[in-house]
């Protein structure tokens, strides 16, 4: 067996938890809306036509804040088609996803279902296909009290108080060619610091994401981060970062890796934004919205090809097995273990497309397999994320090289004396005997000990076996100020110590 040991401290603080890193993303993609969160005549829907099943998957899943209308779906958005009667609403081509988008579920729908679900709104401009003018009126029915002519139409239109939207997105992934309106770096950072003091000058406490990379493989990473932050380093509080990780040619083993990655994007991001504020000779230190990651197996999605208009097609309804949910706790610790720059972040997408939730309409919602290493560590991560030594074997990987076999974050409530160890076994056939030392923490006791794994790493949640793979109780021993866990082969692992002095 495989050995493992992790070092911590309560006086070993990265940053406090932060909640927006459990974000998720509501897009008008596929079955995302349509179906998702609203299916008028659903047996459980309420009055505003959402689905009631869905909305209490979204409160298990501990989600605080959801990105919203897109996505791709933003670059040709009019926001204005989705406000006043429903029966006057346009129906338009979208042509980001290839489908007919029928304005049914506009801002102040969704704002309705968000405060239903009790999450914050992160709301995105469209900067591609529009400009500075749009997003002054959009933020204007959105948040202005009243006595104008767009605050008047909310009010009309059945909202009499403001949404009270804080958190904007310049736009959404202009680096990308296949993006409406897509830019150069120049270009969208022009924009970008035009439409931020626009904005500023509305409303001056609001934040504000400036558009980063889509992915890090893109040819222009780091040079896009540079120049957008050089134009609009004043204007902005957070800079955006996309990655989505599947199986490449049947490489599970740097899957099982794939936050190797996401540490080193955050990383490189970081490095950017602080060398661009060093040569600004500005003490403000940007943080990270991390507002898409995923598993997302993009090469289904590459080889898919629809030439029907539709509304709401079945796009992208990737189904995930437990291979999956191991790489997307892990990848949240990842983001843990950045709190002090990674400020928000969404899992996309929240329904259907990609998502932890799935549902078939007219019948029943269910959790896929990634759904729980969110859920738990959502409820479990509170306080300050802890900084954690690990001393690990490695194995062998074709994109990382050699990476640690076993990875690991940690949270520690000062309040509750609750501490929580968040750790993932990458190997695929080997269990790790791992040794968690707790002397710093005093007398502990463990309150509860869970563990996403199946001997099968394929097995799936599916409409007829919703719970093929739940969590699991872990056994757990406390030896001489010490926590001895063993780690199945392929598994995430969540372990909440309450102290008893």
């Amino acid at each position: 067996m495989l050995n493992a040991s992790l070092a911590l401290s309560p006086d070993y603080v990265i940053a406090p938890v932060r909640r927006r890193l459990f974000g998720s993303f509501v897009e008008h993609m596929g079955r995302c809306v349509y179906t998702g969160i609203h299916e008028p005549g659903h047996p459980t829907a309420d009055e505003d036509g959402f689905r009631g099943d869905v909305l209490e998957l979204t409160r298990e899943l501990g989600v605080e804040l959801v990105r919203y209308p897109g996505g791709n779906f933003v670059s040709g958005y009019r926001w204005e088609d989705g406000v006043g009667p429903v029966a006057q609403r346009p129906v338009r081509r979208e042509l980001a996803w290839h489908s007919l988008e029928t304005n049914e579920v506009g801002i102040d729908e969704f704002v309705r279902w968000a405060r239903k679900a009790d999450v914050e709104i992160m709301y995105a401009v469209n900067l591609g296909t529009r400009g500075v003018a749009e997003a002054l009126d959009v933020h204007e029915y959105m948040n202005h009290d009243g006595g104008t002519h767009l605050s008047d139409l909310r009010r009309a239109n059945g909202s009499e108080e403001p949404h009270g939207v804080k958190l904007w997105c310049l736009g959404n992934e202009l680096d990308g060619p296949w993006q409406l309106g897509h830019k150069t770096a120049h270009e969208y950072g022009r924009l970008a610091a035009e439409t931020a003091r626009a904005l500023r000058q509305a409303e001056p406490d609001l934040e504000l994401v400036a558009c980063g990379s889509s992915s890090s493989s893109m040819p222009t990473f780091g040079e896009w981060e540079s120049t957008v932050l050089e134009l609009a380093y004043d204007e902005v509080d957070h800079i955006s970062l996309h990655a989505y990780y599947e199986v490449i040619d049947g490489d599970v083993d740097s899957f099982l890796a794939s936050a190797v990655n996401m540490d080193h994007f955050i990383d490189s991001v970081v490095a950017t934004a602080d060398a661009v504020g060093a040569r600004l000779k500005s003490s403000k230190k940007i943080t990270l919205s991390f507002d898409e990651w995923n598993v997302w197996y993009m090469k289904r999605f590459q080889a898919e090809t629809r030439t029907e208009w539709e509304v709401a097609p079945r796009v992208i309804e990737d189904q995930y097995d437990v291979t999956d949910a191991v790489v997307v706790g892990n990848l949240l610790i990842s983001l843990l273990r950045h709190s002090d720059r990674v400020a928000v972040a969404c899992q996309a997408q929240l329904v259907n497309v990609i998502a932890p939730i799935r549902s078939e309409p007219g019948g029943p919602a269910w959790r896929q397999t990634i759904f729980h290493p969110f859920a738990l560590t959502s409820r479990l991560a509170r306080g300050q994320v802890l900084r954690v030594e690990t001393s690990s074997p490695t194995y062998s990987t074709k994109q990382f090289g050699d990476v640690p076999v076993v990875d690991a974050v940690a949270t520690h409530d000062g309040e509750t004396g609750d501490t929580v160890v968040f750790v993932v076994n990458r190997h695929r056939t080997e269990p790790v005997d791992l040794k968690v030392g707790l002397a710093a923490f005093g007398d502990v006791e463990v309150a509860e000990a869970w563990t996403v794994h199946d001997p099968d790493g394929s097995a799936t949640n599916t409409e007829t076996d919703p719970d093929r793979v739940v969590p699991k109780p872990q056994d757990t021993t406390l030896v001489d100020d010490s926590l001895l866990v063993v780690l199945p082969p392929v598994s995430w692992t969540a372990v909440r110590l309450t102290s008893t002095s």
